[in-house]
């Protein structure tokens, strides 16, 4: 018969193997995303590098659809349900999750210093002390062009406003191509593609954009008004009906070859790529004169957090140090052409046409769309006004001049920049 010592002895060695093989078992990080069509990327390609770093932590990735991430992302959170790792959009909507509590700050997190100060904008504090995401993508702006179009018409990739528009001209006076596929219709697509794309260039990036923020500059500048008048010259070159035109309809009239240049996103790489059955190349927005210094919009796009309630913020810390690691980088940027590293170190990319947007970035300054950060807090929203300002001055109803004035009343009426 077993001595009662005999029994706690093994009683306490069955708790304690019962404990280790509870501590063995792989803890399971669940992944909240809006990007609903990377998940073959993330369960083929990005999961398993992870995993095959890092055994004992296992990954999930449960996209929602764009459209109800935010609410849906919202309710988990308020109810303690989401998961340990959230995808971050730019700006206001993750700065309110931080500010409730609900993202973790990453000061501490190993590589979050190879990160620009550009790249962290998106996912930290107003006054820059905090940093809640890792940056992980950005998209930059330019255009894409026809190259077949190009060779048949004897033209040059313009590098100045006035190479442009001679090149537009040219396009007009052969027949054959609508010089540009943009249409006005859906408002975003003239103010996305044609002002924040072309605009950085005459308010110079981040020292105009901050200026805007500080108070120190107005949207009835020149540097603000001057891009609305180059936009207003769009106008002869986009084809009949223009301002009946999708997006869709934009992004069809050129891939199926009927319009030589296209003012862009290279999130459009991938799609374009299937689509065009011609050679396809790309250019930085036109300086105003040769020599100029030339800016970029290389805008913050997607992030990634910690769920301040995460039931294992270590290895949630270990995730968000490898989305932070070149390994990731490379791999991401690769899978989604056209959705470029943040990251300080370069990432060798195999797609031609997302290599020549990215290596904009060697030689011009990089800044992020004017209206993200601050100054579409209110209403009327800056960045939706924005969108309407830029489409009637491509139509012919606003003014350069009464778009600068509509869109600093409307900031006005709600902004007032901090002393």
């Amino acid at each position: 018969m077993m001595s009662k010592t005999m029994i706690a002895v093994l009683l306490a060695s069955s708790v304690l193997g019962s404990a280790g093989a509870a501590y063995a078992e792989d803890v399971t990080l669940n992944i909240e995303s809006w990007r609903n069509d990377d998940l073959p990327i993330w369960n083929e390609k990005l999961i398993p590098a992870f995993e095959k770093s890092h055994p004992g932590i296992k990954l999930k990735f449960n996209p929602s659809a764009p459209t109800e991430y935010d609410a849906a992302l919202g309710a988990k959170l308020d109810a303690n349900s989401a998961g340990d790792i959230i995808t971050c959009r730019p700006f206001d909507k993750s700065l309110a999750l931080f500010q409730k509590g609900q993202l973790a700050s990453l000061n501490d997190l190993p590589g979050i210093d190879k990160f620009s100060p550009v790249a962290k904008s998106a996912w930290e504090t107003d006054d820059g002390k905090t940093t809640f995401c890792v940056p992980v993508a950005s998209v930059i702006h330019g255009f894409i062009y026809n190259k077949e179009a190009f060779d048949k018409l004897g033209l040059k990739v313009p590098q100045t406003e006035d190479e442009f528009f001679a090149v537009l001209d040219a396009i007009k006076k052969d027949g054959t191509y609508i010089p540009m596929a943009m249409g006005t219709k859906d408002l975003w697509e003239a103010a996305t593609m044609g002002y924040q794309n072309i605009g950085p260039n005459y308010w110079k990036g981040e020292e105009g954009r901050k200026a805007l923020i500080a108070g120190k500059e107005k949207l009835t500048d020149p540097e603000w008004v001057d891009p609305f008048k180059t936009l207003a010259r769009w106008k002869d070159y986009l084809g009949d009906g223009f301002e009946a035109q999708s997006y869709p309809d934009s992004q069809n009239m050129f891939t199926l070859g009927r319009a030589a240049i296209y003012p862009a996103g290279s999130w459009e790489i991938s799609g374009f790529n299937t689509q065009a059955q011609f050679k396809m190349g790309a250019f930085p927005p036109p300086v105003k004169k040769a020599g100029d210094t030339c800016y970029i919009s290389d805008h913050t796009d997607l992030g990634i957090g910690m769920n301040a309630k995460s039931a294992h913020p270590k290895e949630a810390k270990a995730f968000l140090e490898w989305v932070a690691s070149p390994e990731f980088a490379e791999i991401y940027a690769n899978a989604l052409p056209g959705f470029f590293s943040l990251n300080s170190t370069p990432v060798k990319m195999t797609d031609p046409l997302a290599q020549e947007f990215v290596s904009w970035r060697d030689k011009c300054k990089s800044t992020i769309r004017s209206t993200y950060q601050i100054l579409s807090r209110g209403t009327p929203n800056l960045e939706n006004e924005t969108w309407v300002e830029s489409a009637n001055v491509i139509n012919g109803t606003d003014t350069p001049e009464q778009a600068g004035e509509k869109l600093q009343k409307g900031l006005d009426s709600w902004y007032k920049p901090a002393k």
